[in-house]
C-alpha cells in the first residue's frame, strides 16, 4: 500500500513538472474597467498582468500597446482578464443608411457623387453603395475620410 501511495504522488508530480514546462509566465495588457461592443480599446485605461499559459498560445493575445491602437472592441471585454486580438477590429466609419461622398478616379478624371450606404463598414473594406442620382447599386471600397472610391 505504501508503494501505491508512493507511485501515485511521484506520479502526481511528474505531471505537475510536465505541464509546468509548457508553460510560461507572460505579460499581457488587460482592460482596468470592462469594454463595451464598438468602444474603442485605447481610450480605456490599460495595465499589465502576468498569467501562466503555454507559450505557443500567447500570440493569441494582445501584449504591446500598438496591437490595440485605432481599435474597438468587437465583444465585449472583461476588465483584468487578457484581449484575444478576435476581439479586436476596426471602427466603423460609414453606417447603414449614411449619406456619403463617392469617388471615381482614372487617371487625370475624378468625378464625385452623392450615395447612401447599404452595408456599414471599416476602412478598406468593400461595401454596397446606392447612387443617390441614378439609383443604381455600386460596390466601392471605404475610404479612411469615410467616402467611398468605386470603379478602378
Amino acid at each position: 500500500m505504501k508503494q501505491l501511495s508512493l507511485l501515485l504522488v511521484n506520479v502526481f508530480f511528474s505531471l505537475c513538472l510536465l505541464t509546468a514546462a509548457y508553460a510560461d509566465r507572460v505579460s499581457f495588457l488587460v482592460p482596468e474597467r470592462s469594454i463595451y461592443v464598438g468602444q474603442r480599446v485605447s481610450d480605456v485605461g490599460l495595465s499589465e498582468k502576468n498569467f501562466i499559459i503555454k507559450s505557443e498560445a500567447a500570440s493569441l493575445y494582445v501584449i504591446d500597446m500598438k496591437q490595440v491602437l485605432n481599435k474597438v472592441a468587437t465583444r465585449p471585454l472583461r476588465a483584468g482578464r487578457p484581449i484575444a486580438l478576435t476581439a479586436l477590429g476596426d471602427p466603423v466609419l460609414v453606417e447603414r443608411g449614411q449619406t456619403i461622398k463617392l469617388i471615381f478616379q482614372s487617371d487625370n478624371l475624378q468625378i464625385t457623387a452623392i450615395g447612401v450606404v447599404l452595408q456599414s463598414g471599416s476602412s478598406g473594406d468593400v461595401v454596397r453603395v446606392r447612387n443617390a442620382d441614378s439609383g443604381r447599386i455600386v460596390m466601392g471600397t471605404v475610404l479612411q475620410n469615410g467616402s467611398v472610391r468605386v470603379g478602378s
